[in-house]
């Protein structure tokens, strides 16, 4: 018996069998009911045994038709969920993938080395950036607006999400040029504990406890001078002298653009800055291909 059966032949088989009637069966496929008789003779040709019994009462399935008609029924199934998985694969390379980031990436050229990565793999794909201020600590992740983010760890309802860290890097202090520690090479946190703080908007939870640096306070409550939701209303704050912050190493460019000075900080703990997706959302064929991308660019595949 020959296995070389096309889809076709079976649909054709399938819509004869349930129908048991070629006219309708013909109409049901859109096509001509001799094109259709012609076809499933074929069929029967290839198989070696007659699957429908024809005669002035009508059409009904043969031993061999009737045994045959689960399986063809199973393959057509099989294939059309095989169709939708590819239909699916190339929807996505089409589509459109967002970025969110509450703060640029600055570090080293990091995100036209990933678009390069990422574009080399899915030519098709649109990445569109997605600037969030810092009342949503997640960049858009929570509410569906991101597909993967640039964020700061810890995240609020951070079981929600998988990552791959980007950059692990020390903690600095950003305060007015005139601030008396600013001539300092390096500040103890202990020395920063009655300086007025920016802080986070309310709404980021964890993280605006992270860069108040609640962990290294035994307790004592911060000072709060402002809040802050972006990087143009922290530099004017720090300009005005409404308070000093922590900030990481590599975003040390953005807010020292005169009259801020920033320095080293012992006793806090190293800031992580990852790009984040939701857990559910780590299959999708794009945030896989943006995220792989992402780790070999920074050397952490």
């Amino acid at each position: 018996m020959t296995l070389d059966v096309h889809v076709r032949d079976l649909r054709y088989f399938v819509a004869v069998a349930e129908e048991l009637h070629f006219t309708r069966a013909a109409e049901r496929l859109y096509v001509s009911q001799p094109a259709l008789s012609k076809q499933v003779r074929a069929l029967e040709r290839q198989l070696g045994i007659e699957l429908f019994r024809r005669d002035r009462h009508g059409v009904a399935l043969t031993d061999a038709g009737t045994a045959l008609l689960p399986h063809a029924r199973r393959v057509l199934a099989d294939w059309a969920e095989g169709a939708a998985a590819v239909e699916a694969a190339r929807a996505a390379q089409h589509s459109t993938l967002v970025v969110g980031m509450s703060t640029s990436p600055v570090r080293g050229g990091l995100l036209p080395a990933i678009r390069s990565r990422f574009t080399a793999a899915h030519p098709e794909a649109v990445i569109r950036l997605r600037q969030v201020n810092w009342e949503d600590p997640s960049a858009g992740l929570a509410d569906g607006a991101a597909d993967v983010a640039f964020v700061w760890l810890p995240l609020p309802g951070q079981e929600r999400y998988d990552w791959t860290v980007v950059a692990e890097e020390p903690l600095m202090v950003a305060l007015p040029d005139t601030h008396p520690l600013s001539d300092r090479a390096e500040v103890d946190f202990t020395d920063l504990l009655d300086e007025p703080f920016l802080a986070l908007p309310k709404s980021t939870g964890p993280l605006r406890d992270y860069w108040l640096a609640l962990d290294a306070r035994d307790g004592r409550p911060p000072r709060i001078g402002a809040e802050i939701a972006s990087t143009e209303e922290t530099y004017e704050a720090l300009t005005a002298g409404l308070g000093v912050c922590l900030v990481a190493a590599g975003n040390v460019p953005l807010l020292t653009l005169g009259g801020v000075t920033a320095r080293p900080v012992r006793g806090v703990t190293p800031s992580r800055y990852v790009l984040a997706w939701r857990r559910e959302d780590g299959r999708r064929p794009l945030v896989r291909a943006y995220a792989e991308a992402c780790r070999r660019v920074t050397g952490r595949s």
